[in-house]
């Protein structure tokens, strides 16, 4: 039986999954007026308060930004029906996750850590999703019921999946950051096609003259909500003893990126 459905937070992640889904009756809180239009437009219950989106849930999607993560649990978990299954589905450190699962138990409801591996588009339901907490098998079975179909339990400790998550990020958003950093550099020394072309004869998975494009486009669409997440990141690597040297570079550098695109080679301004 498919459980009723919560979503706090309607940004890319949250509006993807309610249109691939086509949730019947879900409802959806977001601090945007527009969003809660678009929930609507979309066959989910724009509600206009977090309350009212929370009341009588199952199942609760948090999907809102990195830094509001911990502040959405601890204030809105006061809401939420006794054993309602909260997915913290934000990307941020495990040490923010433990303390969110804190406020969601004292409300007597159920935690779960969950990574999102991917970006939501183009993979939609599909998108790999990584569950850990003690309610994980519990999350899986209603996620699966929910319509999503690439799901992995990976153990019982909140914030094993968002450590996963998180040092992953350490590598693919910091390429990101270098590509930028490298591109700028390529570009104004007038080299872009020879920087290019020289990493193609090195590594042919894909060229880097189409990388190169995406990596940019990601930065200057998604970098100041990308930068939030480096910095959770940062923390990660800090309390495992690790200096986050590059990665608090890529914070700067991602943020810094934000909206300002830059023209690769092809002519196709990214």
């Amino acid at each position: 039986m498919a459980p009723t459905i919560a979503l706090i937070g309607f940004g890319e992640a949250g509006s993807t999954f309610a249109r691939a889904a086509r949730w019947s009756g879900a409802r959806a809180f977001d601090i945007r007026a527009d969003r809660r239009a678009l929930a609507d437009d979309l066959g989910v219950t724009g509600a206009e308060t977090a309350a009212q989106a929370l009341a009588g849930a199952d199942l609760v999607l948090s999907l809102v930004t990195a830094d509001a993560a911990l502040a959405v649990a601890r204030d809105y978990a006061r809401w939420l029906r006794p054993e309602a299954l909260w997915c913290d589905m934000n990307s941020v450190a495990p040490e923010t996750k433990r303390a969110a699962a804190v406020c969601i138990a004292a409300a007597g409801a159920r935690y779960i850590d969950v990574a999102v591996l991917a970006p939501v588009n183009p993979a939609q339901m599909t998108v790999p999703l990584l569950l850990a907490g003690d309610h994980a098998d519990a999350a899986l079975a209603a996620l699966g019921a929910a319509g999503f179909a690439n799901i992995r339990a990976v153990g019982h400790e909140v914030g094993r999946a968002s450590a996963i998550k998180m040092i992953r990020s350490v590598m693919v958003k910091g390429i990101e950051a270098l590509t930028a950093e490298m591109m700028l550099a390529a570009t104004r020394a007038g080299v872009a096609e020879d920087v290019l072309a020289s990493l193609d004869a090195s590594e042919r998975p894909q060229s880097w003259f189409a990388r190169a494009a995406y990596n940019i486009e990601r930065m200057a669409t998604h970098g100041i909500r990308r930068a939030a997440e480096m910095e959770e990141s940062a923390r990660t690597l800090a309390a495992l003893g690790v200096e986050p040297l590059m990665t608090n570079g890529t914070v700067r550098r991602q943020r810094e990126q934000a909206g300002h695109p830059i023209v690769t080679p092809t002519g196709h301004r990214s």
